[in-house]
């Protein structure tokens, strides 16, 4: 399984909201916003400081993703 962050950038479109301004008030690192636009892992402060930052749950910006090789298997 995989971590998909498509949640977080349709919230941001809802909020009218760039990925810097995202940035300026979680105060993230552009490594960290990097690596959210691959899905990749980043730290639990990072995801509770965006989340903070929207006013929102964890359930409101990630979701699991079946891997490629899961798919298959079905």
């Amino acid at each position: 399984m995989g971590i998909s962050y498509k949640k977080l950038w349709k919230l941001l479109i809802d909020k009218d909201m760039k990925k810097k301004d995202l940035r300026a008030a979680a105060g993230i690192s552009s490594t960290s916003m990097a690596k959210l636009g691959k899905n990749e892992n980043v730290t639990t402060d990072v995801l509770v400081r965006i989340c903070k930052a929207l006013n929102c749950e964890l359930s409101d910006i990630m979701e699991l993703e079946p891997a490629a090789e899961d798919k298959v298997a079905e």
